[in-house]
């Protein structure tokens, strides 16, 4: 299965396929349901509506004209909080392809571009290829804490990765 990234923005259909990918995975790994799916789809939405290219990334990892992958640069607050990475994610046809760490690597590639000082993001315990993933390209974690932002109590993480001085 070939996959390409297509850089910079919307494609008919990446709302939609996006959050079913999220809402597929995420139910049978942490069960969320109908909130969570929801919050997805009302929030990427938002996102696409208000992108702005010069503050803003949006990437999709597609296999035969199909999304398989996503993964967002969210600048809208970085000049106070950071730019927030979202909505990374993989069908289980590309994980475990590298195509995850491709996907971060450019939107990081992106954030450090656009020399936003942080980027952060918000996860939950238990996903270790993740959370692995993020550690290795130079996040931390900064804060745990009971949350139910996605419909359902979970460990809220979140995440912290400063830009080095110079870079």
């Amino acid at each position: 299965m070939a996959a390409d990234i297509l850089v910079q923005g919307y494609r008919p259909g990446c709302i939609g396929r996006i959050a079913e990918l999220h809402a597929t995975y995420y139910s049978a790994a942490a069960g969320f349901g109908i909130p969570f799916e929801a919050k997805v789809a009302r929030e990427l939405a938002a996102f696409c509506e208000a992108f702005d290219p010069h503050r803003d990334g949006l990437w999709l990892a597609s296999s035969d004209g199909r999304i398989e992958g996503s993964i967002v640069i969210d600048g809208t607050h970085a000049g106070d909080e950071g730019a927030h990475l979202r909505w990374f994610i993989l069908s289980d046809a590309l994980r475990g392809t590298g195509m995850g760490t491709r996907l971060l690597a450019e939107a990081l590639a992106f954030a450090d571009s656009k020399g936003y000082a942080r980027t952060f993001l918000w996860t939950f315990a238990g996903l270790a290829a993740a959370r692995h993933l993020y550690e290795k390209r130079g996040f931390r974690l900064v804060r745990s804490l009971a949350g139910s932002q996605w419909g359902r109590e979970v460990e809220e993480q979140y995440f912290v990765r400063e830009r080095a001085m110079g870079s």
